[in-house]
């Protein structure tokens, strides 16, 4: 078991023009630590974790973030924490003219990822 317990966000932030860059931060059995940067204009898609809760701690940034299947959206900002419970439709689009940054805790860490058909 790994004894490093304080990490620095800014080390694990890849910009990419191509796609969101997820970086992993830590990851236990029980979870995963996420970094994510997510350009203007830039997207995840709706997915779910049919096995566990996907928590946003939003950084930077704004999207429209994916509420469910449907399709409903509401607005994220700096300053927000989505949670995504077990099995709950999400993802997010950056509308915004800077990096949407954020940090995702997927617990257990082996939750399942589906993406919407």
């Amino acid at each position: 078991m790994s004894t490093e317990r304080i990490f620095t966000l800014a080390d694990f932030l890849q910009p990419s023009d191509l796609e969101p860059v997820r970086s992993v931060v830590s990851r236990t059995e029980d979870t995963a630590i996420v970094a994510w940067h997510v350009n203007p204009g830039q997207h995840l898609p709706a997915h779910a974790h049919p096995t566990g809760q996907d928590t946003w701690v939003i950084i930077s940034g704004t999207g429209t973030y994916q509420l469910d299947k449907e399709g409903n959206t509401k607005i994220i900002k700096a300053g927000d924490i989505v949670i995504a419970p077990t099995g709950a439709v999400h993802g997010v689009y950056n509308h915004g003219t800077e990096p949407l940054i954020f940090v995702g805790v997927v617990a257990p860490a082996e939750s399942g990822f589906e993406l919407l058909a």
